[in-house]
Parts: C-alpha cells; structure tokens; sequence
C-alpha cells in the first residue's frame, strides 16, 4: 500500500511544482515580506531622526532638562521605539504565512501572566529601571557608584544599566541589583590639595605665599566655581606641616584641579625658597670615654 502512494506523491508534488500560480504566489510572499522588512527599516531611521530633531529643539528651549537626562531620554525612546517597529514587523510578516495575529494577541495576556510568574526577576528589573528614569536617580553621563562598581553611565535600559570603569571596563547591572546609588555629578566637587612645609621654614610666610597664588587662580580655571580657600595647618606630621587648600569646582573636575593647583603652588614656594620637607638622617658620635690610668 504504501509503495502505491509512492507515485501518487509524486505526482502531486510534480504538478504543484509545475503550477505558476503556486510559484507566484510564493514570489508575491517573498516580495511582501522583503518589502516589510525594507519599510520597517526605513521608518525605524524616519522615527530615530523624528526623535533626534525633537531634542535638538529642546536644545534651544528655555525649559530645557539637562543634557544627561536629554541623552538618557533619547536612547531610552531610541531603544523602545525600535522594539516596537520590530515588534509590528514580525506580526505583518506572520500575516503573509497565514498566521492568525488576533489569537497570538488574544493569547498575549495569559502569556505575559505566565511569564511574569516565571520571570519575576526580569519584571523586577523593568520596574526599578522605569522608577530609576521617572525619579532621574542618575543619567547617561553621570559618574555613579553602585556596590563595587564606580564609573561613568554608558546606557540606562529598562532592564540593564551600563557602568563604564575609568580603566576601561564595561559593567552591566540587572536593574533589580541596584539598592544604593551614590551619584557624584549632581552636587559640585571639593578640590582638597595638603601642602607639606619642612619644620624649618616660615610657616606664616609660606601661607602668605599660598593665599597670593590661590586668589589669582580662579580665572585660569572655568571649572572653579568660587575662589579657593586657605584652612591653614591641617597636621603637624613627624617632619612637616600640613597646610589645606580647598576649591569648590564643578562636578567630577576636582581631581584636575587639584593637580593643577598643587603644581602652581610647588612652583611658587620653590620660587620663594621654602622648602618642602623630604627625609632626614641625623647622627650623633659618642666620643670613647678615655681610660683611667691604672
């Protein structure tokens, strides 16, 4: 029996080989769906530019948000309006082979209960990532640490956040994983540079030294943002004292400034002669206490 079917099979599949009406229609279906796949691309550019211009006009806006929270918007609406381009895309192709849309999207809720059953981790990640963007916790571009990972904002998604380390290292964090968060471009910075003064010197003149130098300093720096400030002696070490100079500054520029401003003030105190404290050896030679003579 089946070795008579044998034939009859291949007849069929000789004459739906052989029908144009069945290699047209599957040309015709091919052609849909290469023309989807090319619009879809087409209007995921359209919309991504769309998006751009929107906030090149808030550029200019008088009520403007802040460059990083501009930057993390736009890759956020960037990254959702591609999900959802695709997302019709893959739905107008099933379309072509037939499938039935209304009962996948019928069936999309009790799929999506299920799922969240089974993946409440991965809801739990979109939740705090929406909360992270709603409350503006921090934005692409901050310098942030979170646990042990401290570096700038690369991507905030609804469902990773990318830390980049200053070493160049790429750290990626589920959402969810993210309870504290310390965000060191919100507030300006304190550039905090100590000066070590040999016990030898003037201490009163070399303060004075210092205060001439820090009033001038300010406009050589935009990022100081008032003028720097003599504390005075910080410390009395073992073989210096400390005086501390502070700098209020923009935000993550302290490190900069305080290099520049510790360079400067060496220069000038070289310049005046005092002289900064390096390791000293001191000895003493007992004389031989001479004999009695016997």
């Amino acid at each position: 029996m089946a070795g008579a079917n044998l034939p009859e099979t291949a007849e069929k599949a000789v004459t739906i080989f052989s029908d144009k009406e069945w290699w047209t229609g599957i040309a015709t279906t091919s052609l849909k769906i290469v023309g989807i796949i090319i619009l879809a691309i087409i209007f995921k550019y359209i919309v991504k530019a769309a998006i751009a211009n929107i906030f090149k006009v808030r550029l200019k806006s008088p009520l403007r948000l802040s460059e990083r929270r501009e930057n993390t918007l736009f890759r956020l609406l960037d990254n959702v309006a591609s999900y959802v381009i695709y997302f019709v895309a893959i739905l107008t192709v099933l379309t072509e082979f037939g499938v039935d849309i209304k009962a996948i999207l019928a069936g999309a809720g009790v799929v999506g209960l299920a799922i969240g059953f089974g993946a409440q981790s991965l809801v739990k990640d979109i939740i705090t990532g929406f909360f992270i963007i709603f409350e503006n916790q921090f934005s692409v571009g901050d310098t942030v640490r979170i646990t042990n990972f401290e570096g700038t904002v690369e991507e905030i998604g609804l469902r990773t956040t990318k830390i980049k380390s200053w070493t160049g290292e790429l750290h990626i964090l589920p959402n969810s994983s993210i309870t504290e968060v310390t965000n060191f471009s919100v507030h300006n910075s304190i550039a905090v540079v100590d000066l070590s003064i040999a016990y030898e010197e003037d201490i009163d003149k070399a303060q004075n030294i210092i205060q001439d130098v820090v009033k001038n300093a300010k406009p050589n720096y935009p990022e100081m943002v008032k003028e720097p400030e003599v504390l005075g002696v910080q410390m009395l070490g073992a073989s210096e004292v400390v005086i501390r100079v502070t700098a209020e500054v923009l935000p993550m520029t302290h490190f900069k400034i305080a290099r520049e401003l510790r360079k400067t003030l060496k220069h000038e105190l070289e310049r005046a002669g005092i002289e900064i404290p390096y390791p000293k050896m001191v000895t003493y030679q007992k004389e031989p206490v001479p004999k009695e003579n016997k």
